[in-house]
Formats: structure tokens, C-alpha cells, sequence
């Protein structure tokens, strides 16, 4: 049988094309295979590599991750907080708290200054069951300063108007005064109120000594007489 030349020639090629196809197909799959190597595929659930990342972070950073109870616990405490009624109530103990501790100081400042009483002093008088006490008289600025204490030892409040103070001196001249830090009212069974009554020394070149009267008010039911204070330059 005779065998056609071109076939013999077109199997030929045919064979050469198969094998150099093959061998590029091997090389091309042994250089990727070679290039991939260490690469994984990616996680196709995004919420499980967000919480793999957050925990990874948080790890590294060295945070620690609260719980969602102690969350949840922190904002109620905080909106408990920020109610009207808890905020008006904890500001109402802050306040009471801040006038002890005020009231404590005052009074252990007044020990620890409590000067020393001139000879005369103190002048006091007492009706019904309240005191006032002239403790001391000094000259400064251009006025004359009485340190003054009222106390109430009675069961009810007094109240007092100090324009009603009169301020007399050995001559029977009413003298003008301006009082400070005296209260209007005297709680019952209270404790004892400092104050000053100023008087310009314009008024007292002649003077040697004052008197003081006071009474309540609207009852005038009392009389306070403190007499011959002594205020000689």
C-alpha cells in the first residue's frame, strides 16, 4: 500500500503541535503553582473575618473587650443619673454637704481667731431668752467696728429689722450705724451669729461711751439694752 507523502507530513506536525502544546501547558501550571505558593483563598463570610480582625487588633493593642451586660449596666447608672429628680437631689446633698463642712470650718476658724476681750467687754444684754454681746471696739478706716454676737436660747424664732436699731451716746445724741453680717432671724435654740455695726468716727470725737437698743419685729415683745460701751480713742 502506498503511503501519501503530505499525510505522512500533516501527522507529523499534527504530533509536533500536541507536544510542544503540552509541555507549554505543564510549564505555564508548574510556574503558577510555584508563584502561588502562600497565598490562601479569601474567607467569603465578611461578619466572621470582621470579628477575626477586631479580636486579632485587640489582642495586639492588649485592649481589654467589655462585656455587653457591663455596657448595658454603665448607661442605665448614667441615665439613672441624669434623671431631674436624681440630679436635683444629688445637688441638694452636695449642698448641704458643702454648708457642714463650711459651718464646721467657720466655727473652728472663730476659735482659733477668737481675739482677746479689752477690759469692758463684753457689754451684754439679754430679754427673753435672747443675748446680744458687744465683744470688742476698734477704729479702722474711718469708722468705729463693734463685734457683735446675738444668740437665741428660747423655743421660738425671733426676728429683727435693723433699721429699728437705735445708737445713742453719753449725750443722748442718736448716732447713725450700719449693721453686717447680722442675721434677720434668730432660729430657737440656735447657735451664735457674729456681726459688725459701723459707725463714722466723724460722730464720736466727743464720746466716750454708747448704747445700743434693739427690739423683734412685728411683735416687739423684747428689748435688747447693751449700755455704756466703751469707745474712747
Amino acid at each position: 500500500m502506498k503511503i501519501n507523502s503530505t499525510v505522512v507530513l500533516t501527522l507529523i506536525l499534527l504530533t509536533l503541535m500536541l507536544g510542544a502544546g503540552s509541555v507549554s501547558a505543564f510549564l505555564g501550571f508548574s510556574m503558577g503553582s510555584s508563584a502561588l505558593k502562600g497565598v490562601t483563598s479569601p474567607d467569603g463570610r465578611p461578619t466572621t473575618k470582621f470579628a477575626s480582625n477586631k479580636n486579632n487588633n485587640a489582642q495586639s493593642a492588649g485592649v481589654a473587650l467589655l462585656k455587653e451586660e457591663d455596657i448595658l449596666k454603665t448607661v442605665k447608672a448614667r441615665m439613672q443619673d441624669n434623671k431631674p429628680d436624681n440630679k436635683a437631689k444629688k445637688q441638694d446633698e452636695d449642698e448641704e454637704e458643702i454648708k457642714a463642712k463650711k459651718s464646721e470650718a467657720e466655727e473652728k476658724r472663730e476659735e482659733v481667731t477668737e481675739e482677746k476681750l479689752e477690759p469692758g467687754f463684753p457689754v451684754v444684754a439679754e430679754s427673753e431668752g435672747v443675748t446680744m454681746s458687744v465683744q470688742s471696739a476698734r477704729y479702722s478706716g474711718g469708722e468705729l467696728l463693734l463685734k457683735v454676737k446675738m444668740q437665741n436660747k428660747s423655743a421660738d424664732s425671733v426676728r429683727f429689722l435693723y433699721s429699728f436699731l437705735d445708737v445713742t451716746d453719753d449725750k443722748g445724741r442718736t448716732l447713725s450705724a450700719i449693721t453686717e453680717g447680722l442675721p434677720a432671724e434668730l432660729p430657737g435654740k440656735g447657735p451664735t451669729f457674729t456681726g459688725t455695726i459701723s459707725i463714722p468716727t466723724a460722730l464720736l470725737d466727743d464720746v466716750s461711751n454708747i448704747s445700743l437698743a434693739l427690739t423683734d419685729y412685728p411683735a416687739q415683745k423684747l428689748k435688747l439694752q447693751v449700755s455704756d460701751i466703751p469707745v474712747e480713742k
